[in-house]
């Protein structure tokens, strides 16, 4: 479709004209003011959205042959000077009035005020990655253009839609009216800029496919001098020996893959051969995407069967390995494989077992160098603690690629590193969970630990509050946390016994018991679980909100800190008891990082001890 039918189709009477969703309109100003340093990345998106829609077309035809594209099925790139612009379309799957709504009409669902933060927290050289890692793609070509024609008819369909939106106007909305178009597929329409010119140039063009998209196995073309000529090498690059593979190679086409634009911390390739015969290329990212926690857990290796894209759900590779990108080609399974055969055939429980076998290996290997795997670990580190809570065939293999902060040094430690330091006799390898690092070095939690010198781990991730209990060993050490039953500081301590049976009185319910503890140096009290889960996994209950009732915690006072031999002295003065036991457990509760049970309460009787300890006039001591 020429540019002139485009603008025609917009100006229908049919034309009806909507608001962009989700605050699109203002990721559409983020992007076009804040990512000119990369601007050609809008011609590698839009390649990449038409190869896509190229491979899921070819998918759909495995089962619905008339969904078949045109054996000259291609990517056409055609600038046109005279009337300043550029027409990308391509032979895909193609897109209704909905889709067109829904895909180009709303924000990916990372938001706008994800990216906008993460844009202010990003070098300007960094900031292209961001495209790829909120799904924005489409957005970029808005950096180049200020009015965009997307005319689209669905394979299957008779109709054809144009979508456009005029930058020029403020871009707030955008249209959707009939349109005419001879075949399925999709034209993008770029109406450039004036300083956007540079991007006519099908020499220039030439250079951006092939830096960009030269691995494609669509072909792509570029008009020029009234021909279509040919812009990449479209071979699978991973069919490839590795002798013939550069470096540089595989950088792009980790790039295509998985539209990001660091450069990968590890790359595998290999070709597998015996009962089950595939080629894989797979790329440990170099940098973490934004959601990698919040997606959808799943696994979106890409499934080619003789080199023809099936999949990227066939779930090749475990949640806790979803970080990998790639591709696996096997000559196994049928074109027409169906998703539920891919779900119980044993081709594909092979290719599975042998894929996170080899990405073992590879890890294991380069954990050697400590400063190496440290940059994966920071990462990708939360998602191998996944694989221990949830995977029982790699648990214990996945344990040894675990790493720590300790009360050891500021260092990344492993748990075999702990069991050789650690005192002899002892059985136990101790760990506390909390929010950071920073509020756990100083809990009182770890007095007693460190009074008998005795290393704790320090875990800081969400999962941590789970993995522990699924793990329960290593090397025939139990794990066990420090809130569950800590070191005993030693020698006999002061009988409080009556001041912990008036404190128990007096707050009820609130605590399971009331004790005395030798595992604190320098504080007066400390937070213990009672039965069940320790207090970070109670913590982390209590804010989702599941669970169910969860049990009160135990209150434990340090027989030596001056405060509860004072206090102990007092134990029989009902009127004191009382105030000063509340108070006891909200420092508790503070010093566990949760808020006092009553925060406007527990600053009264705060403010009184001040205005006492000051010589003022409080109201009761507490």
């Amino acid at each position: 479709m020429s540019g002139t039918d485009t603008a025609g189709a917009a100006q229908s009477p049919a034309a009806e004209t909507h608001g962009f969703g989700a605050e699109t309109g203002r990721l559409l100003d983020l992007v076009v003011h804040s990512l000119y340093s990369e601007r050609e990345i809008f011609l590698r998106e839009l390649v990449a959205n038409a190869a896509d829609a190229m491979d899921r077309r070819r998918f759909e035809a495995l089962t619905d042959p008339a969904l078949a594209p045109p054996a000259d099925a291609r990517i056409r790139i055609v600038p046109d000077k005279a009337a300043r612009a550029l027409l990308i379309a391509d032979d895909g799957i193609g897109m209704d009035r909905e889709e067109l709504i829904a895909h180009l009409g709303t924000i990916a669902r990372s938001g706008t005020r994800a990216f906008g933060a993460a844009l202010a927290d990003t070098r300007p050289e960094d900031r292209p990655s961001l495209i790829g890692q909120f799904g924005v793609g489409f957005y970029s070509a808005f950096m180049v253009a200020d009015r965009v024609e997307v005319t689209s008819r669905k394979a299957g369909t008779e109709h054809a839609f144009t979508w456009s939106c005029d930058m020029t106007d403020g871009g707030g909305q955008f249209t959707v009216a009939p349109a005419a178009r001879d075949a399925a597929g999709t034209d993008i329409l770029l109406h450039l800029k004036a300083d956007a010119q540079a991007y006519l140039d099908p020499a220039g063009l030439e250079t951006i496919v092939r830096k960009w998209a030269d691995h494609i196995t669509v072909p792509i073309t570029i008009a020029r001098d009234g021909k279509d000529l040919p812009a990449n090498e479209g071979t699978a690059l991973w069919r490839k020996p590795k002798s013939e593979i550069s470096e540089q190679s595989y950088h792009e086409f980790y790039r295509h893959l998985g539209h990001l634009f660091d450069t990968p911390w590890a790359t595998l390739h290999w070709r597998a051969e015996g009962m089950t015969e595939f080629t894989a290329l797979l790329f440990v990212p170099g940098s973490r995407p934004f959601d990698i926690l919040d997606n959808d857990r799943e696994s979106h290796l890409r499934l080619h069967v003789r080199r023809m894209f099936i999949t990227d759900k066939a779930e090749l590779l475990p949640h806790w390995l979803r970080f990998v990108q790639g591709v696996v080609d096997t000559e196994d399974l049928p074109l027409n494989v169906s998703r539920e055969m891919l779900q119980t055939t044993p081709v594909l429980g092979r290719i599975r077992k042998a894929l996170v076998g080899r990405v073992l290996s590879e890890l294991k290997s380069r954990a050697r160098d400590a400063e190496e795997y440290a940059r994966f670990w920071e990462n990708f580190g939360a998602l191998l603690k996944e694989g221990v809570w949830e995977d029982s065939e790699h648990r214990t293999e996945l344990a040894t690629l675990l790493r720590f902060r300790t009360t050891h040094d500021d260092g990344w430690t492993s748990l075999p590193e702990y069991v050789n330091r650690m005192q002899p006799g002892q059985d136990t390898i101790h760990y506390l969970a909390g929010d950071s690092i920073e509020a756990l070095r100083g809990s009182p939690q770890l007095e007693g630990f460190r009074a008998k010198g005795l290393e704790v781990l320090l875990l800081a991730d969400p999962i941590d509050a789970f993995w522990p209990d699924r793990l329960a060993s290593f090397e025939d050490k139990r794990l066990a946390s420090a809130t569950q039953g800590g070191a005993a500081v030693g020698g006999d301590l002061p009988d409080v016994s009556i001041l912990t049976a008036a404190l128990k009185t007096a707050l009820g319910e609130a605590v399971t018991d009331v004790r005395a503890t030798g595992r604190l140096t320098d504080s007066a009290v400390v937070l213990a679980a009672g039965a069940g889960p320790d207090l970070q996994m109670q913590r982390l209950l209590r804010r989702s909100g599941r669970g169910g009732p969860l049990p009160a915690p135990v209150l434990e006072v340090n027989p030596r800190h001056a405060l509860i031999a004072a206090l102990a002295a007092r134990a029989g003065e009902t009127d004191l008891l009382g105030p000063a036991a509340e108070t006891l457990l909200d420092l508790a509760r503070v010093q566990e990082g949760d808020l006092p049970r009553d925060p406007g309460g527990f600053a009264r009787r705060v403010t009184e001890l001040l205005a006492g300890s000051l010589g003022g006039t409080a109201a009761k001591p507490a």
